[in-house]
Order: structure tokens, then C-alpha cells, then sequence
């Protein structure tokens, strides 16, 4: 019988350019993990260092709550080039309404050490309110009696509150008050003459003093504005005053309503 030849073998001499395909892919891959590993911003990565060191601890540094964000659809190896740190309790910014209330307690305290003595004695009050501050001051202190001249020992009280007053902006309106008690003189015919006649004296020193003329108004109420009653000597002699008010909201309060046309 005739010996059966077998088929040569074909010998693939291009088998080796497969495993060389496989390494150059991993090198490539390699290479390209080294180079996002090196793009790691340093600052954030000791960040997210700190905080899980720090929560594993349960030892926060800052004694505030820090929440590590990442983005959604990321891999725990590709967030550290994306990690958002933010604060549990962002700083409010400060509200214009804090800052002006502020400025006015500080000028309400510059008032009351300027005016010291007097308010000791009662013949000076300082009050403060969401309006402003109220400077209010006897008549005993400024003038004589059915008067509307100041006394000299009050230039030094007025002056005082000038100084505290003409660097600012607020609008001041000096208010002149009597008791109720007539007064009839060729000069000053009934209270309202004479409490606009003190409430003027005031603003005239104020502006020899440097306050802008254009801030101040003098308004003259008479005996129609009590704060005691007017039945006994101590309360006429309270409601015997100059109250100067400094305005905390620096608008002057007229509103114009449009007439209905004919």
C-alpha cells in the first residue's frame, strides 16, 4: 500500500506582530494613565487627602462641616482633577440696613460721652431708634425763660453735637417745644413764634459751626407736643426743649401725589 504523504504545514512567520500589537496598546495605555495621574491639581488633591483623613478620624480641623461634591458619572480614578470643596455655612454678606444702624449706634455714643455731664444732671437726653437718634436737651440748658437767645454756657453743649454731626450726611431736623403756659410780647405773640425762634437759634450755631445749611430744618411745635403733662412744675419743665434729630434714613419724607386732571 502506498504510504499516505502528508501536507506540508504552512508556518505563519507574522504571528509575533500580534503580541507586539498587545504591548504597544498596554504602553499606550500605561503612558496615558501616568500623564492624568501627573495633571492632578496638587492643592486639591491634599484637600480630599485632609478630608478623609479627617473623617475617618472624626477630628475636623476647622470645627466646620466640609462636603466633598463629585461629579455625577465619574470614576473614583478621574475625580481627582474635578473635586468641589465647599463650605457648609458660606459668610451672609453684610446687609446695607446692618452697616447703617451700626454707623448710627457708633455716633449715638460719640454723642453720649461728648454730652456726659449734662445727661448726668438730666438736662440731656440721647435716645436711638429705628428713625434715628434724638438729642433732646432742656431749655434751662440753652436759653432764659420766654427767650430765644442761646446762653453762653450752651455754645459748648451745641458745639459738641456739631462736631459729631457735620462730617456725615444724615438730615437733622431741630425741633423747639414749650410748655403750655401763654405768652403774649410783641416779639413773640404765641408759643409757636417762640419754640420756631429757638428751634432756628440752634441751626443758626450749627451752621457757624460747619454743618451744611442744606441738612438741617427748624420746625417749631409750640405746646402741642407734650411728653409730660403740663400740670405740675417738673412736667412743663420737661416739656420745655430742643430736640434735635439726626435721621437715620437720609431722604427727606415728601411725597408727591400727582392732582386729578380737570
Amino acid at each position: 500500500m502506498a504510504r499516505k504523504v502528508r501536507a506540508e504545514e504552512h508556518v505563519n512567520h507574522e504571528r509575533w506582530l500580534v503580541s507586539y500589537a498587545d504591548f504597544i496598546t498596554l504602553l499606550f495605555a500605561f503612558f496615558v494613565v501616568m500623564y492624568a495621574i501627573s495633571s492632578v491639581n496638587e492643592g486639591k488633591y491634599h484637600v480630599l487627602s485632609d478630608s478623609m483623613v479627617n473623617a475617618f478620624q472624626n477630628n475636623p480641623t476647622n470645627g466646620a462641616a466640609t462636603a466633598i461634591r463629585l461629579p455625577p458619572n465619574q470614576t473614583a480614578q478621574s475625580t481627582l482633577a474635578h473635586i468641589q470643596v465647599t463650605n457648609s455655612k458660606p459668610t451672609p454678606a453684610p446687609k446695607p440696613e446692618d452697616a447703617k444702624l451700626e454707623k448710627m449706634r457708633g455716633m449715638a455714643g460719640d454723642l453720649q460721652q461728648s454730652l456726659g455731664s449734662l445727661i448726668q444732671q438730666g438736662k440731656v437726653r440721647v435716645t436711638q431708634s429705628r428713625r434715628g437718634i434724638a438729642v433732646e436737651i432742656s431749655d434751662s440748658v440753652l436759653f432764659t425763660s420766654a427767650k430765644a437767645d442761646l446762653q453762653p454756657q450752651s455754645i459748648a453743649a451745641l458745639r459738641a453735637v456739631a462736631d459729631s454731626i457735620k462730617n456725615t450726611d444724615n438730615l437733622i431736623q431741630v425741633e423747639g417745644n414749650t410748655d403750655n403756659q401763654p405768652i403774649r410780647s410783641p416779639q413773640y405773640p404765641s408759643n409757636w413764634e417762640l419754640s420756631a425762634s429757638r428751634a432756628a437759634s440752634v441751626v443758626r450755631l450749627f451752621v457757624d459751626a460747619g454743618v451744611a445749611p442744606s441738612r438741617m430744618v427748624a420746625i417749631g411745635y409750640g405746646e402741642f407736643r407734650p411728653v409730660e403733662s403740663n400740670d405740675t412744675d417738673s412736667g412743663r419743665q420737661r416739656n420745655r426743649r430742643v430736640t434735635i434729630n439726626i435721621l437715620a434714613d437720609n431722604r427727606d419724607e415728601v411725597a408727591v401725589v400727582p392732582t386729578a386732571p380737570n
